[in-house]
């Protein structure tokens, strides 16, 4: 059930993620600018040939390569961990449909189609794609189940070190997610 739902969320992010961009390549020109939501939200259309923020231009195919290695582990994880948590399959399932959007575009054009800009006067966020957005998630999700999870005592199934009858808490009281 859980790689049903990981599969699922990585199709819908990618799948999504490659019919808005084609929309924006449609309807837009590279670079056109245009208000959404006032300053505040605004397309901008872009062809990204590099990475995160931008970084490292013409370097497509590196990290088209580096993607496909991101990919089988992802998938192997997904698949060695089981059902053990619902988070840890939304957020993997996040990352993957993240990265084989870009990956897609990476491909087919060489570059990655960037559009949304979020920001006041000339004070901007990065431009970045549907993609990119579940990529972020994934990753404050990361930090999430890594840092703050194990300081307000929530544990992850499998750190469980109990036997069958323990179903509630651990010995130091602290709640396990199922």
């Amino acid at each position: 059930m859980a790689v049903v739902a990981f599969a699922l969320i990585a199709g819908t992010i990618a799948v999504g993620d490659q019919i808005l961009k084609r929309w924006i390549v449609s309807h837009y020109q590279v670079n056109q600018i245009s208000p959404v939501v006032g300053d505040w939200f605004r397309i901008h259309f872009i062809h990204n040939a590099g990475g995160l923020f931008g970084l490292f231009q013409n370097t497509a195919i590196v990290f088209a390569l580096i993607t496909m290695a991101v990919v089988v582990v992802l998938v192997a994880i997904e698949i060695g961990s089981g059902w053990r948590s619902w988070l840890v399959t939304v957020t993997l399932g996040l990352l993957l449909g993240g990265a084989l959007g870009n990956f897609i575009d990476r491909i087919r054009l060489g570059y990655v189609v960037d559009f949304a800009d979020i920001g006041v006067g000339s004070n901007r966020f990065y431009i970045f794609n549907v993609a990119d957005s579940a990529v972020t998630v994934a990753i404050c999700l990361i930090f999430l189940l890594w840092f703050v999870a194990p300081h307000l005592g929530v544990r992850m199934p499998a750190e469980e070190e109990g036997t069958e009858g323990d179903r509630g808490a651990d010995d130091a009281g602290s709640v396990k997610v199922r």
